[in-house]
């Protein structure tokens, strides 16, 4: 397979296509991530700023820490983004992150077929072995969703992170390559 960093690659889903972020989806971002459903779903949740975006752009995208697609219904409009970030190349690891920004986008399965077809991207184009995730053990949507992507819990951590003036559990899931369930025959590769 070709090397993300030589081409822009599109990747096609039943219902979505996942397109490389690029600096004109800011704005979007900054709002998605600003939205409460969004934010109260996220381990880190103060205000998220254009400076701070162009930021995460400059020192972890540009530098290949992070590659991060934006998710598109097939009409292509833009509803989320999808990525994995702290991608490490000796252990062959990444974490993956996903955020559905427009509501009327929520519940019809495309952070499931987000999820298959960035897992499928993360072993297949980058080499990985392991992409796993951190989540908020309330968030019951997301946890099913992962599920369904082919995601298992490795651990249940207790009073992990201190928001909104209580502490809340974290889960984290992962999936291993070998273990991998994506469904080849319903993704589709253009490059």
């Amino acid at each position: 397979m070709e090397n993300v960093s030589e081409k822009n690659p599109v990747l096609e889903g039943e219902d979505i296509f996942l397109r490389l972020m690029n600096k004109e989806d800011t704005e979007n971002i900054v709002k998605w991530r600003n939205s409460d459903f969004v934010r109260r779903n996220f381990i880190y949740q103060k205000p998220f700023t254009r400076e701070g975006h162009q930021h995460w752009i400059e020192t972890m995208v540009d530098t290949g820490k992070v590659v991060q697609f934006i998710i598109c219904t097939k009409g292509g409009q833009p509803v989320g983004s999808v990525y994995l970030r702290d991608i490490n190349k000796i252990d062959h690891k990444a974490e993956y992150g996903i955020f559905i920004g427009e509501k009327d986008a929520l519940g019809k399965g495309f952070g499931t077929q987000a999820a298959r077809l960035i897992i499928r991207y993360a072993f297949e184009q980058l080499g990985l072995h392991k992409v796993m995730l951190r989540l908020l053990a309330d968030n019951k949507q997301a946890y099913r969703s992962y599920e369904k992507a082919g995601f298992v819990q490795e651990a249940y951590l207790k009073d992990e992170v201190y928001l909104e003036g209580t502490y809340k559990d974290v889960i984290y899931m992962a999936i291993i390559h070998q273990n991998s369930t994506v469904n080849a025959e319903c993704i589709k590769w253009r490059f």
